[in-house]
């Protein structure tokens, strides 16, 4: 089966029409994704109380755990799908889907069971104090001990869809989700409604995750016969190739994000220290800042599939021309963003919460963010090139470079120097340095792909 459609995208078109179709339904399904995160903080937020805004701050690392199985199997199984699709071969594309499928419903189940069983030493782990833990295990119960399979498929099989260059049909089945939880959390939040707090946060997210599903279940049933993406059982007998694969990008991907954990983990730990007004106030600055982060993000997984199927077909000039493209075009706006965050810092806070103390500590926590967004977009363009590549090593020590070599040292010394505050700088500090070097990376990359063009044409 072959979409002469999808071809013609990925061959033919114009790098900015190209780019437009499958980034920006990619970019608006994040730019949802963001809002219904900020959707959590702004409706428990209007509870008024730091303790049910601090247990969402809490849980965020087991949610962003997640991003870990979506890493693995999701940008595994998708950069294997789209360079498979560029070589022409079918049969590894079926077979690729249909192992990112499976091991990834069988990750979210265990990740519910290990989540539940240990559930306790869990809160400790994420800094819950007596007074947020129970707060803290409402919104996890829904979330994690029974909404993790649903979260995680949800995102692989969009992965999966966008890898044949169905990014429309990807961002609806991720937009579908998070409408529906801004819609369910004022009514499971809110006295009016259920009157559950940060429990009710969770209940909304764990059902639109589970209707997001369904919409890619639906949509895969009605498209079979048309569609590369593949759930057959029978398609799941995992060949070394295919295994090693995934694997080699999806594994580096998937130890980033558990380090992202890690790091929000430890920022959260020291934030604590200063009581639940600096732990909600930094929980308020990071899904503001997600905002940014998340039109980067989905920018660079957008054009993951056109970079995969050029690479893998030899086209490297067109390669080129779609990442010089699509960098122009994110950096122009995040020095918009990171200017407008600067002079916008109180009022933004103060959307989410009218308490003079948080919205102090959360707009200088703001101005530290926001200076690392240029050279962070940077870094998410560079990574999502390796990861399409299947330049795993590459995509690997970037992640440890990030968080273990410099941002959580960062936030150790910088919390010494500059007790609280220095924490907002952290990621400032890391990302500049791995900017610089995801520059020179990717200029060594492509001059080897170049000789190794004009090596094959004068032959």
């Amino acid at each position: 089966m072959q979409d002469q459609s999808k071809t013609i995208l990925f061959e033919q078109a114009p790098i900015p029409t190209a780019v437009a179709k499958l980034a920006v339904p990619t970019i608006l399904s994040s730019l949802v994704m963001v809002l219904y995160n900020l959707a959590d903080t702004y409706f428990v937020g209007m509870l008024n109380n730091p303790i049910q805004n601090a247990a969402v701050t809490l849980a965020a690392p087991v949610l962003l755990a997640f991003n870990a199985v979506n890493n693995l199997f999701g940008v595994g199984s998708s950069s294997m799908m789209s360079r498979a699709l560029g070589r022409k071969d079918y049969e590894t594309v079926y077979r690729s889907s249909a192992f990112g499928f499976y091991c990834a419903a069988a990750s979210g189940i265990l990740f519910s069971l290990l989540c539940t069983l240990f559930l306790s030493p869990l809160l400790i782990l994420l800094g819950a104090s007596p007074e947020t833990s129970e707060a803290t295990a409402g919104y996890l119960k829904w979330t994690t001990c029974l909404g993790a399979a649903p979260a995680i498929l949800n995102v692989v099989m969009a992965y999966m869809v966008r890898s044949e260059g169905s990014a429309f049909h990807a961002s609806v089945g991720t937009m579908s989700g998070c409408i529906l939880n801004i819609i369910l959390d004022p009514i499971f939040i809110l006295p009016w409604g259920f009157n559950m707090g940060a429990a009710g946060a969770g209940l909304a997210t764990c059902l639109s995750n589970c209707v997001a599903c369904l919409y890619f279940f639906v949509l895969l049933f009605f498209r079979r016969g048309k569609t590369y993406v593949c759930i057959d059982p029978r398609m799941f007998r995992p060949r070394r190739d295919i295994v090693m694969g995934v694997c080699g990008v999806g594994i580096p991907a998937a130890i980033q994000n558990l380090l992202n954990v890690t790091g929000m983990t430890i920022l959260n730990n020291f934030t604590s220290v200063y009581g639940a007004n600096a732990v909600a106030a930094m929980g308020i600055t990071q899904k503001l800042n997600m905002i940014p982060m998340y039109i980067s993000q989905g920018l660079s997984q957008g054009i993951m599939p056109l970079i995969s199927y050029n690479y893998a077909s030899g086209n490297i000039k067109r390669m080129k021309s779609t990442l010089f493209f699509s960098a122009k075009v994110v950096l122009s706006f995040m020095i918009f963003m990171s200017g407008f965050y600067t002079l916008n810092a109180d009022s933004l806070i103060g959307l989410f919460m009218s308490n003079e103390e948080i919205i102090s500590y959360g707009s200088r926590f703001l101005h530290g963010f926001c200076l690392a967004l240029p050279f962070l977009c940077t870094d998410f363009l560079a990574v999502g090139v390796f990861q399409a590549v299947g330049m795993g090593r590459e995509s690997f020590l970037f992640a440890i470079l990030r968080k273990i070599v410099l941002e959580i040292p960062a936030l150790c010394i910088l919390n010494c120097l500059f007790p609280l505050y220095g924490l907002a700088y952290a990621q400032f500090t890391a990302e500049l340095i791995l900017a610089i070097a995801a520059v020179l990376v990717l200029r060594r990359m492509f001059g080897k792909l170049d000789r190794s063009a004009s090596r094959k044409s004068a032959s």
